[in-house]
């Protein structure tokens, strides 16, 4: 099958696109300034499955109303380290920019902060969260469910989401830890951009219906995602069900929405948990060891063949970095798609640039 050649559109141009689509949609401009903040940093670290791509199945949700992009979250201190916010079926992004911050105040003053984050819809690249405590001087974790696509071990009926856990830790001199990773082999993104990309996806990704393995996107959609480690990351996919669904109080055991589903509520968990760095030493100190920590894995020896070893997350970054220049890349598929949405509202088409290499 052909493989869709890239277009290119400059961050800012992303951004204000994705900004004046939501207005149009009825988001209120300081959550659409949010959103689009997210998504453009997602399309720009690579992670093009959660960046303007995800937009469409937002918008639609919106217009078939269950997604409501004027409810506002509401925050409720549990304890001095402890908060929750109840999202009411709002956009994850502004509930969890909430979240976020309060932990980040509550690990300011008493050095560890908990906020829990119900009725939450998709939170997108979980990484943007890590990457605002890491922004405060903080480590972080990031947990959340999702909507089912992966039996459990053993099992043939889809449970449990590709639940991506993420965690960050600053650097001193060095470059920041920060991972975010499924707890499946590929996400649900990536199989659903291999068609629009006339892509096929490797046999290791997914399941069909009867549990062999399958390089088509659509029969894999059908069947179910692999776990990553096979009982060892289903046991991760239950973990997060219950620290991000159970405790939190949302959706869980297969209950969860899809960010594609216009039938229902997604009703997604999020858990942050927020650290102060020097706790336990002082700050100089833990730089000095952060740092070692980055030199030691970067420095050790690479096998045969391989150029460099990166740090988690430092791939992502220099990909932002040469994104900044070149902009993002589109298929011609995807630009249409998305600007169908623009003129449904009346707003500015995308503007393609030329590559700036």
């Amino acid at each position: 099958m052909p493989v869709a050649r890239n277009l290119f559109v400059q961050a800012n141009n992303l951004k204000h696109f994705i900004q004046s689509v939501l207005t149009g949609h009825g988001v209120p401009s300081p959550s659409a300034r949010i959103v689009s903040d997210c998504l453009a940093l997602a399309d720009l670290r690579g992670i093009d499955t959660h960046g303007i791509n995800r937009l469409p199945s937002y918008l639609d949700q919106i217009k078939a109303g269950v997604l409501d992009p004027k409810a506002k979250p509401t925050v409720a201190q549990v304890t001095p380290v402890v908060a929750q916010v109840d999202c009411h079926n709002g956009l994850a992004y502004v509930a969890a920019t909430q979240g976020i911050e309060r932990a980040i105040d509550m690990a300011n003053s008493y050095g560890i902060g908990l906020v829990s984050v119900k009725h939450s819809s998709h939170l997108g690249m979980s990484a943007w969260v890590v990457q605002k405590a890491l922004d405060a001087g903080m480590m972080s974790m990031v947990l959340t469910n999702a909507s089912p696509t992966v039996p459990v071990w053993g099992g043939s009926v889809k449970l449990m989401g590709t639940s991506p856990i993420a965690c960050g830790a600053p650097g001193g001199r060095e470059k920041p830890f920060l991972m975010d990773m499924a707890t499946t082999v590929a996400t649900k993104g990536r199989i659903l951009k291999a068609p629009r990309n006339g892509e096929e996806i490797p046999d290791t990704w997914a399941l069909d219906r009867k549990g062999n393995p399958t390089t088509d996107p659509e029969e894999a959609l059908k069947g179910g995602l692999r776990p990553i480690g096979d009982h060892k990351g289903s046991a991760l996919a239950i973990l997060m069900d219950l620290f991000a669904g159970v405790f939190t109080g949302s959706a869980f055991a297969g209950q969860v929405g899809s960010p594609d589903d216009v039938s229902k509520f997604s009703d997604i968990g999020h858990l942050f948990i927020v650290l102060k760095p020097d706790l336990f030493m002082p700050w100089e100190e833990y730089c000095k060891r952060a740092d070692h920590l980055y030199r030691t894995v970067v420095d050790s020896e690479p096998l045969d063949g391989v150029e460099r070893i990166y740090y988690p997350g430092e791939r992502e970054q220099l990909t932002y970095e040469e994104r900044l220049r070149s902009g993002v890349p589109l298929t011609r598929m995807d630009i249409d798609k998305l600007n169908t949405y623009a003129d449904a509202v009346g707003v500015e088409r995308l503007v393609v640039s030329k590559r700036r290499e």
